[in-house]
């Protein structure tokens, strides 16, 4: 199964080993638009700064995150799609979801695939591709 992750739910995600494990399922294949990736991994240095900074993790702790963030992308567990795979449905995504001009690319990335998106925000609604939330996604690989 594939599903292209928006940003916000893939830097929510990627922070909690619980939705590691879930964005590493055998079953799932994620992929991620370029804009997507950029926007997350900035994101998550931004936030695990704050983490560290707050004494909730160590230096060591945030490091060994960044590893396993990363060994996700290495073994190919979630998937950064180049723009240009995507970029022949820009016109009709930014149709699509005209109220964040951002959404644009999970949604172009998922029409080129025929994927649906795990996202929690609403402006997906009414795109016209299915939206997973991540507890109707881990509820749906766990029936299996």
């Amino acid at each position: 199964m594939i599903v292209v992750a928006d940003a916000s739910v893939l830097v929510a995600e990627l922070l909690r080993e619980r939705g590691r494990a879930l964005l590493s399922h055998a079953e799932l294949q994620v992929v991620v638009a370029e804009e997507q990736w950029e926007e997350a991994e900035h994101e998550l240095q931004r936030l695990v700064g704050k983490i560290v900074a707050s004494g909730q993790l160590t230096g060591e702790q945030a490091r060994l995150l960044h590893e396993s963030v990363h060994a996700l992308i290495n073994h190919r567990m979630i998937e950064i799609i180049p723009r240009t795979f995507y970029l022949h449905r820009a016109a009709e995504a930014r149709r699509r979801v005209p109220r964040d001009a951002r959404d644009w690319a999970p949604v172009a990335l998922a029409l080129a695939l025929d994927a649906g998106i795990l996202t929690a925000d609403h402006d997906f609604l009414g795109c016209g591709c299915p939206t997973w939330t991540v507890q109707t996604l881990r509820e749906h690989l766990d029936r299996g």
